[in-house]
């Protein structure tokens, strides 16, 4: 039998899993879906479900933006940002139809549409900034969490709070100048807007090859299964590409069972306003969490609300792959300029993606593969802002490269 052929064992995690850690992520994750069955229904189950998916994948793939971006401008690779264009692009050949069709059965179905204005332009570019001293995206930072650094739960509060005081300050962002919500789709009609949005992300793809061609006269290849037999499906680490189109897929699978696409940081805000709220503070009383969405949202049980649900899934999940692979390892150590970076880069994630209506994965994952003209001003203006914050990080003590 050929060593790279598949048997029996070769589908099980090895005894080299953290099992303490696997049996706690894994009853976790077991226990909150009854739970959530139990207390809302099996959609929000179903949904905590494609959370943890979604943290497996994140954390197996290490399919973040924050080191993408980074290796793009420091030295001149792109194939972190190509897997991300293709995984956009896939999703958005779904969802575009889907969002024409209005519903599926009984359910309706709404894109990440947001209005395109100066809100968006601040809030990405601090989110941007932020993102590359916080040390992850909205996702990197919840799946990170699940591995267990120390580090990104600093920059998991901190987001928090920026979030919670984003809300605070929305409404006088709103007010700024702005164009309202807009659908390339709706605009260019259904063939239009995905010949338009499959060649802006070619585009894109394509300048980062040929600044990589340039720099090094090859392109990176994208490494496949690094373990034999179907071991890597377990352990990892999974090839940039096939993590990519699997987020695709269970970002499909959410906008179907939700109603809208994939999204992370409204959930944030939520918790911080709960907190809040339980600390005396009459945050109810706001302009924001005075709007019917928001309020109904503040009044109810978090396990109501389906970005809150999947975010903890997501958590549970990157920490059951973490514990699989071997690699379940919190770190205690923070440095204190690490530990200062992380704290302005979770406040600035947190406030940016609530003026700008989203992160990396709300605003422009989500924004652009439903159409919304807001997800390509958002990617501009967090990439400017993320450029700045690469050239930062050395003030804070850390390396212009690091991945975490």
């Amino acid at each position: 039998m050929s060593a790279l052929a598949p048997t029996a064992t070769s589908f099980l995690p090895d005894a080299k899993a953290d099992r303490g850690p696997l049996l706690v992520a894994g009853a976790m994750l077991l226990a909150g879906f009854l739970m959530i069955w139990n207390l809302v229904d099996l959609r929000q189950g179903g949904l905590f479900l494609i959370g943890g998916a979604l943290g497996a994948t994140l954390y197996h793939g290490s399919f973040g933006f924050t080191g993408g971006w980074r290796r793009m401008v420091v030295e001149r690779r792109g194939r972190a940002m190509r897997a991300q264009m293709l995984m956009i692009a896939v999703a958005a050949l779904a969802m575009l139809p889907l969002l024409a069709a209005g519903s599926i059965g009984s359910q309706p179905l709404v894109g990440a549409l947001a209005p395109v204005g100066v809100s968006v332009l601040v809030g990405a570019a601090l989110f941007g900034f932020g993102m590359q001293l916080g040390g992850g995206c909205g996702s990197g930072t919840l799946f990170t969490v699940g591995g267990g650094s120390a580090r990104m739960l600093v920059t998991l509060a901190f987001f928090i709070i920026g979030a919670v005081i984003g809300t605070a300050h929305l409404p006088f962002w709103l007010e700024l100048p702005s164009l309202p919500p807009m659908s390339i789709a709706a605009e260019l009609g259904l063939a239009g807007g995905i010949a338009a949005t499959l060649a802006a992300l070619g585009l894109v793809a394509l300048v980062t090859a040929v600044i990589e061609k340039r720099a090094h006269g090859t392109l990176e290849r994208d490494a496949g299964p690094a373990r034999p037999g179907w071991n890597w499906v377990w352990r990892g680490p999974w090839p940039l590409v096939g993590a990519g189109l699997m987020l695709a897929v269970l970002n499909v699978a959410t906008l179907l069972l939700a109603g809208h696409p994939w999204s992370i940081t409204y959930g944030f805000g939520l918790w911080g306003a709960k907190i809040a709220q339980a600390l005396g503070i009459d945050v109810g009383a706001w302009e924001f969490w005075s709007w019917p969405a928001q309020a109904a949202a503040l009044n109810s049980s978090v396990l109501a609300d389906t970005v809150s649900v999947m975010d903890f899934g997501l958590v549970l999940g990157a920490a059951l792959a973490a514990a699989v692979a071997g690699k379940f390892a919190p770190r205690a150590r923070l440095p204190l300029g690490s530990l200062v970076a992380a704290i302005i880069g979770g406040l600035l994630m947190g406030y940016g993606a609530r003026l700008s209506f989203g992160c990396n994965i709300g605003a422009l994952f989500s924004g652009i593969a439903t159409g919304s003209l807001h997800g390509w001003l958002w990617f501009a203006a967090a990439f400017a802002g993320s450029f700045a914050g690469i050239w930062a990080r050395p003030v804070f003590g850390l390396d212009g490269l690091a991945r975490k």
